[in-house]
């Protein structure tokens, strides 16, 4: 049996899920965004450890998982935010700590370094979240995910430093369901789409404008040593310029540290949390 239980709530007419657990004080997880992301493929392995210090909600966010699949064209990530924003706020979540991966983490960092940050951050877990994102080898190979079981080896090679995960054949095809469903891979390819008329530079490769500096909330960063999706050292940076942050580096670990080192991963959590 799972360790959480299944919602949908209408948040402004957008049926969205979540994942619940635990009660106390409210810890919030934003999952990652790679092709079939979702809140149970990013936090299967964290969400029963910290449901017993915590109650924990892990959304999908908009177009993502059994959340609708939705795209905005003309706000891109801009609308995935104020959606987030919502459903917290439809949750009645005034105030809560907050567990980002990747792409969550990236826009946890971007929310809580604004001047009025929109979500209710009392703490916050960057889990390779953050920093400049090269294009690169193993993002083009990400990028390129086309729907077979070939392509979702090749994507979770790209994430994770084991190789289990992309030769454990059930992983796999548990992930490749997931991007199956209707309008998963859609909303997902959407973000990647550029005008030829606007000009509008690419999603990765371009500088990382997000003002570390301007964070208030304290912070702990975990990153892995092998990440393939960052450059090395980004972490480090990360850690001087967001003021009294603690940082973890993970060795023989990716992209994805609450996958791939769970069991560091929830206790070095709990720990920050619970100071």
């Amino acid at each position: 049996m799972p360790a959480w239980d299944s919602h949908f709530i209408d948040v402004g007419g957008i049926r969205t899920h979540y994942l619940a657990a635990g009660h106390g004080p409210t810890l919030v997880l934003l999952h990652s965004g790679e092709f079939g992301g979702c809140a149970e493929l990013s936090w299967e392995h964290n969400i029963g450890a910290f449901a017993e210090h915590f109650r924990v909600i892990a959304p999908d966010w908009v177009g993502f998982g059994k959340t609708d699949k939705l795209y905005d064209f003309a706000q891109g990530h801009r609308r995935l935010l104020s959606h987030m924003a919502d459903f917290l706020a439809a949750m009645r979540i005034d105030e809560a700590d907050f567990i980002g991966n990747s792409m969550g983490g990236t826009f946890l960092a971007r929310v809580a370094a604004s001047a009025k940050p929109m979500f209710p951050i009392r703490r916050m877990v960057l889990a390779s979240g953050g920093g400049f994102a090269p294009d690169n080898a193993a993002r083009r190979a990400l990028l390129d995910y086309d729907c077979t079981a070939d392509a979702m080896r090749v994507l979770l090679r790209s994430v994770f430093h084991d190789p289990r995960f992309a030769a454990d054949e059930a992983y796999v095809q548990r992930r490749l369901a997931m991007t199956l469903e209707p309008g998963v891979w859609e909303c997902t390819a959407a973000a990647r789409f550029r005008s030829p008329a606007m000009g509008v530079p690419a999603q990765f490769g371009k500088a990382d404008d997000i003002p570390y500096e301007q964070i208030a909330a304290p912070t702990l960063i975990v990153a892995g040593a092998n990440d393939q999706l960052r450059l090395p050292g980004y972490a480090q940076e990360l850690h001087q310029r967001i003021a009294g942050s603690r940082l973890l580096v993970l060795d023989g670990c990716g992209h994805c540290p609450n996958i791939e080192k769970a069991a560091q991963f929830n206790a070095a959590v709990i720990d920050f949390l619970a100071r």
